[in-house]
């Protein structure tokens, strides 16, 4: 007698990501650094900031990777109108500057990580599937910079004090 074996047909969700890159060469590369990984799928591809505001709306990528330097509408400006229209997809800006002022702007225009060019051939599948899961994603040199104004932040006493009990074991 025979067995019947039954192979699952189902794969796991694949994160579907939209590329916005003015730079053809560039975006081509995050295209076959993305494509190569299994959970990846490069859904668009956009070379201004407009055309990536409309490509998000319509397709509903669950990532959008974005440069900050683009012609039409910058990456800020099409993170800020992304976020505003599908709150849902997560928005990682990929940028050659890694400027305080930059970071800040793309933080408060709702971007869920950081990173800059040269580190992001590293990291991106990683900082994609970060985001993706909502979780906040930056490339270490950022991430230090966070670190270091965040124990700034606390030194200086400028977050409120709460009356909350020491933690256990604390020195």
């Amino acid at each position: 007698m025979k067995t019947k074996q039954f192979v699952s047909s189902v794969s796991p969700k694949q994160i579907g990501v939209l590329l916005a890159e003015d730079n053809a060469k560039f975006r081509n590369s995050l295209k076959l650094l993305l494509a190569s990984e299994e959970d990846i799928k490069i859904v668009g591809e956009a070379k201004n900031g407009l055309e990536a505001v409309r490509l998000a709306k319509r397709l509903r990528p669950d990532v959008v990777v974005t440069d900050l330097a683009m012609p039409l509408l910058n990456g800020l400006q099409a993170t800020r109108q992304i976020i505003e229209a599908s709150p849902t997809i997560r928005v990682l800006i990929l940028s050659a500057h890694p400027d305080p002022e930059y970071i800040k702007e793309a933080l408060l225009c709702g971007a869920s990580g950081y990173l800059i060019k040269q580190s992001s051939i590293l990291v991106l599948p990683q900082a994609v599937r970060e985001v993706y899961k909502g979780n906040s994603f930056f490339c270490a040199p950022i991430a230090k910079r966070l670190r270091d104004h965040c124990r700034k932040v606390f030194d200086d006493g400028k977050l409120e004090k709460t009356n909350r009990p020491p933690l256990v074991g604390a020195l």
